[in-house]
């Protein structure tokens, strides 16, 4: 016979009267569930714990795109321009003198600063004066003995005469008398003569600037015995150089082609030059703002190079021009037409090509390659490749990029009046 245990079911009683508690099924099941409940709640929440820090840590979205850049746009400035022909030309003095001593003695004095502009008449170099001095003091002694022989020669004629009348005297006496007088007339003039040469020599001591223009370095100093001929027949001393400056003279070649293309334009009458005006730029800045006169072409071609010489003279007030200088010209060589002007800046140098950022009716920018030509009036010359409606980019260049939008503003291409070149 059994007895159920006071204790519950859970205990159960062992042999010699001890008991024991028995673990329930039930209350083991339980506790693996709530582990494993454990457990997937702290998943949940690392995972809610990694969206959220995600979330916080993700970039801000992006912003909103910026507008198109801003450029402003004109059309081609239209004008009628003159077809012309450019060269490489190199300036050179009117005149040129190598100034040399044409007496001899010693250098006393130097009256310039080298290569100062002197003035016509301007003494440059003074060579010991006292020889001279001396050497007209005696054709001055000279010539007044001279005169005293005539004064004295007439004289004694008169009184030869007189006794020829009375016939105390005889006809050669008169004869003797009146050759006397002839001599001592010669004399006088011999006498002048000596002393135009003696100042001759005075005046050449003297060495002065015979026109205006600029002075080289002096090539002798002052202590210096210098040699000198006033014809050239001896040796003479180079003291320095002068070059004039105002007008000057721009050389040029031209080729065959070029040179007939000119006497198509510019028709003369037979045995004249035509007149043409040349535009010049020096410094190749590009500025045809000095202009000169073609006052000298050449005879003949030169048959080695094909070229024929041709020569300009320009105008030199302010002596700014030295000769030596290179310079660009231009002459027309074809009536004005029609032409497209863009500003230099406009136009943008790609390897070998040319380029002018233009816009389309759509805000998109579109490259256009281009042939252009000279400067004229500040502006380029595009002889191809721009049509007179496009609209080019003429400022903002560096915000523009082929293919890319762009917010249009209007504006305008006004040429440069103070660069004129006369075309």
């Amino acid at each position: 016979m059994t007895h159920s245990s006071p204790a519950g079911p859970d205990i159960a009683e062992r042999p010699g009267g001890t008991t024991s508690r028995r673990e329930a099924p039930f209350r083991r099941g339980t506790g693996l569930q709530a582990a494993l409940f454990a457990s997937f709640a702290a998943v949940l929440i690392a995972a809610a714990g990694g969206l959220v820090w995600r979330y916080h840590t993700s970039p801000s979205a992006p912003p909103p795109a910026p507008p198109p850049p801003q450029v402003t746009v004109s059309a081609p400035l239209q004008e009628a321009v003159a077809a012309t022909f450019s060269f490489l030309g190199q300036f050179s003095a009117v005149d040129a003198v190598d100034l040399r001593a044409q007496v001899g003695g010693t250098l006393t004095a130097i009256a310039f600063r080298d290569g100062q502009v002197v003035r016509k008449g301007n003494l440059l170099f003074t060579i010991d004066l006292r020889p001279f001095q001396i050497k007209l003091d005696q054709a001055v002694a000279q010539f007044q003995t001279a005169q005293a022989k005539e004064t004295l020669a007439e004289a004694e004629l008169w009184r030869a005469e007189q006794l020829k009348q009375t016939n105390f005297g005889t006809a050669e006496t008169v004869d003797e008398r009146a050759a006397d007088l002839r001599s001592a007339q010669a004399a006088i003039q011999a006498a002048k003569a000596a002393i135009t040469d003696a100042r001759l020599d005075l005046e050449y001591a003297n060495v002065t600037a015979p026109f205006t223009g600029r002075i080289g370095a002096h090539l002798v100093s002052v202590g210096s015995l210098v040699s000198g001929s006033r014809g050239g027949a001896g040796p003479t001393t180079l003291l320095a150089k002068i070059v004039s400056l105002d007008p000057i003279h721009l050389d040029f070649d031209m080729s065959e082609a070029d040179y007939i293309a000119w006497r198509r334009v510019h028709p003369a009458e037979a045995g004249q030059l035509p007149d043409g005006d040349v535009a010049i730029s020096l410094g190749g800045d590009g500025r045809y703002d000095r202009h000169g006169t073609l006052d000298f072409v050449d005879n003949a071609l030169d048959r080695s190079s094909g070229t024929v010489h041709a020569r300009a003279t320009v105008p030199n007030p302010d002596l700014s021009i030295t000769p030596g200088e290179f310079a660009r010209l231009r002459l027309v060589t074809g009536a004005p037409a029609p032409a497209l002007l863009v500003p230099a800046t406009a136009v943008v140098p790609d390897q070998s090509d040319e380029i002018v950022m233009t816009v389309a009716a759509d805000g998109t920018v579109v490259p256009k390659v281009v042939h252009t030509g000279e400067l004229h009036r500040g502006l380029r010359i595009v002889s191809d490749g721009l049509k007179p409606t496009d609209r080019v980019i003429i400022d903002g260049l560096m915000r523009a990029h082929p293919g890319a939008k762009v917010k249009v503003i209007a504006g305008a291409i006004t040429p440069d009046p103070s660069d004129d070149d006369g075309h």
